[in-house]
């Protein structure tokens, strides 16, 4: 391949990867055809995609931008796959799909300038919360504190009225009400 067609791919690999900051990578050698096509379209459905790479040229396009930490899986046959949610999605998925499909192998993730290596990295990347998982969280820890603060100042009042109702009944009942000693 001429030194213009390379230059090309990587400037080609640099508009179409610019602003992608997490993706995940795989190698999908040796999938028959049909697993292929069903992983391609089920994964187009969710709105991820994969991009076949030449490794060399991904690193000469990845150098210098978010991606470039994911450079030491560029190594055999690869795929990219980004999109989604997060990346956190992408790796739930691959990792359904690579107990699916018997030669799909999970080479590494980056989240946030953080690398994941491998299938074992991949898979802890996927046990992550998602970022609506995580809002939920935070919101949950905020109001938490709030609803503990009005469970134990309601909780007197709450003791008092038993306490109210309990003698209202008994009066409506003609029953003596005697003095509680404390």
């Amino acid at each position: 391949m001429s030194k213009h067609i390379k230059k090309m791919m990587v400037d080609s690999y640099r508009d179409r990867f610019n602003d992608l900051s997490e993706a995940l990578l795989i190698d999908i050698r040796g999938i028959e055809a049909n697993e292929n096509n069903a992983l391609r379209l089920d994964l187009h459905s969710k709105n991820i995609r994969i991009t076949v790479l030449r490794n060399t040229l991904a690193r000469d396009a990845f150098g210098g931008t978010a991606l470039e930490n994911i450079l030491p899986a560029l190594d055999g046959p690869t795929a990219l796959c980004y999109g989604g949610e997060s990346v956190v999605d992408v790796a739930r998925e691959l990792v359904d799909w690579a107990k699916k499909v018997e030669h799909l192998d999970l080479k590494g993730a980056l989240l946030d300038g953080e690398y994941f290596d491998g299938d074992s990295g991949v898979k802890e990347l996927s046990k992550y919360p998602t970022l609506d998982e995580s809002k939920g969280l935070v919101i949950q820890l905020v109001l938490s504190p709030g609803s503990k603060l009005m469970s134990i100042a309601t909780s007197p009042g709450s003791g008092i009225m038993g306490i109210v109702k309990e003698v209202e009944e008994r009066l409506e009942k003609g029953e003596v009400v005697e003095k509680v000693k404390n």
